[in-house]
């Protein structure tokens, strides 16, 4: 008997160049994201990774290069095309993004509000489910100023679930949280990739979160503007032929601060 033949990404990138006007942030920038996975985009501060996760989620469009939601081009077409896809991703930005002047309930009834036709009741017996199943449920009616940080961005992941996405975009879901919150968030991942199925592209330098969660990732490199590494988090730390990623994701100094110094206090140059 003959193996199924493999499962085509739901997610696939080739040849992106991101930028603003002139100005090029990231190049050349290829990678598949399989059905069910984990997938990081990981680099230093500054490298591009949130412009890469503005332009997945139709924010910023790519100055060249295609990008394919199941085989489907997503900047090709009118824009009533992109927000037909869109309605397949759920996003969570880095401070939860919440209303303020709406509670907790409102914050993530307002997409099934948005998109759906379902009456006054099933908006309200959907909110509580999706905020039950980020811990949530208590919150209800409560504003996000009566809230924790941590507390916020698990609301602002009940809205982005609210319309039982298939791909959960982050931005730095872990900045600004204490360790053992940050590792709850990471669990509740987790569970959300295991009992609902959804694909998950995570944009994080929290190296003890991706080395939990990811499966697949991307390195971005700020000098050469170029991805200069793909695979598992924890494969490019112990196994990545390049050093600056080696150093990167185990928490050494940069190659530069590492170059040693000339008699006269100078650093001497060292060719790569």
């Amino acid at each position: 008997m003959s193996p199924p033949p493999p499962q085509k990404p739901i997610l696939s990138v080739r040849d992106l160049t991101i930028g603003y006007g002139r100005k090029v942030i990231q190049s050349d920038i290829s990678f598949d994201v399989k059905r069910g996975s984990i997938f990081a985009v990981m680099g230093g501060s500054g490298c591009g990774k949130s412009t890469l996760l503005r332009s997945m989620i139709g924010l910023l469009r790519p100055q060249t290069g295609s990008y394919t939601v199941d085989g489907d081009d997503y900047w090709h077409g009118p824009d009533s095309h992109r927000t037909a896809l869109n309605q397949r991703f759920g996003v969570l930005f880095q401070s939860g993004a919440l209303w303020s002047s709406m509670t907790v309930g409102e914050n993530v009834a307002l997409p099934l509000e948005m998109f759906t036709r379902l009456d006054h009741d099933a908006i309200r017996r959907l909110t509580e489910v999706k905020l039950g199943l980020v811990g949530m449920a208590h919150a209800v009616n409560l504003y996000p100023s009566e809230i924790s940080g941590g507390m916020c961005k698990r609301a602002g992941l009940a809205r982005a679930i609210a319309l039982d996405p298939d791909i959960l975009f982050f931005d730095e879901p872990s900045a600004g949280l204490d360790p053992i919150t940050s590792a709850r968030l990471d669990e509740l991942i987790l569970n959300l990739r295991d009992g609902l199925g959804v694909t998950v592209v995570i944009v994080s330098h929290e190296l003890s979160s991706l080395f939990a969660i990811a499966d697949d990732g991307i390195f971005l490199d700020p000098v050469t503007k170029k991805p200069i590494a793909h695979g598992a988090p924890r494969d490019m730390r112990d196994h990545s032929p390049d050093p600056r990623v080696r150093a990167f994701m185990n928490r050494q100094p940069s190659l530069q601060d590492q170059t040693p110094q000339s008699p006269s206090g100078q650093q001497q140059e060292r060719r790569t």
